[in-house]
């Protein structure tokens, strides 16, 4: 079977295992471990097309995520990025192609049993539960047989709490009474409830001012290098994207475009003309 990265940049696809590189502000880390690539995907997304109704949106989409690795994938908006989710989190049907995950041909599972497999979404706009509080909201998220016993959530809340501190402390206010960026992070702790193997996170920059994205970026960090947890980090924001990947993909009008080492494709003069206006 032909790898995806392979069809990527022509002069980057034996360099998979570079550094992310380049953080965004000083004193915030980028991924500080090489790429876990191991040549076993933990996703798989081979010649994925889907659409709506008679529409097509997305063509012929391969990409993979390893264990432990951080993936961009970025492009404009309505470039298809959200609809891959949906398609890859069973909330949209695939009309061609194969997804696997774990090792399992998941392309026609439903919704609830990926995530029970443990890939699991945090979706644009975050869609809390406004009028539950905090900890209301993430215990939702450990509602699957994945997440286990009472007490198994109850050291899953305090993990959770662990990572992110600030939610602790809010853990009795109203979901939708939180700040943007705090809604943004109990999202999050919400999908780490479910003890994903993979988080997606779909647009997590978007209406935030940049120190917020920031802190946000900050926690993503912590929780990789705490966690070694995988991530596929889809973004408009390009260069927050590349800066903490290991490897990227550049979707644009439902295609892939270009893939490789994400240190690279934030070097590009392609991508920095395209998508940094220089």
């Amino acid at each position: 079977m032909s790898n995806a990265r392979d069809r990527g940049t022509n002069d980057q696809n034996q360099q998979a295992e570079s550094r992310a590189g380049h953080p965004a502000q000083p004193g915030l880390e980028a991924p500080q471990v090489s790429s876990p690539h191991n040549g076993v995907p933990l996703l798989e997304v081979r010649g994925l097309s889907s659409g709506y109704g008679e529409t097509q949106v997305l063509w012929d989409i391969s990409l993979e995520v390893s264990r432990g690795e951080v993936v961009a994938l970025v492009g404009a908006n309505g470039a298809g990025k959200s609809t891959l989710l949906a398609v890859l989190s069973g909330l949209l049907p695939g009309w061609e192609g194969s997804i696997v995950f774990a090792g399992r041909d998941i392309t026609h599972y439903r919704a609830e049993r990926i995530v029970q497999l443990g890939l699991v979404q945090v979706p644009q706009e975050r869609r809390l539960f406004g009028g539950l509080t905090v900890e209301e909201n993430l215990r939702l998220g450990a509602y699957t047989h994945r997440a286990g016993s009472a007490n198994a959530i109850a050291a899953d809340l305090e993990s959770v709490y662990s990572l992110l501190p600030q939610l602790r402390e809010r853990r009795r206010q109203l979901a939708g009474s939180l700040s943007g960026g705090e809604q943004q992070m109990c999202a999050i702790a919400r999908g780490l409830m479910a003890r994903p193997a993979l988080l997606m996170v779909d647009e997590l920059s978007l209406g935030l001012a940049p120190n917020i994205v920031d802190d946000l970026l900050a926690a993503i960090d912590n929780i990789h290098r705490q966690e070694q947890l995988s991530f596929l980090l889809v973004e408009q924001d390009v260069q927050i994207a590349l800066e903490r990947a290991h490897h990227a993909y550049v979707i644009e009008s439902g295609h892939i475009v270009l893939s490789g080492p994400a240190a690279d494709l934030l070097k590009s003069e392609k991508i920095r003309m395209a998508y940094l206006g220089e």
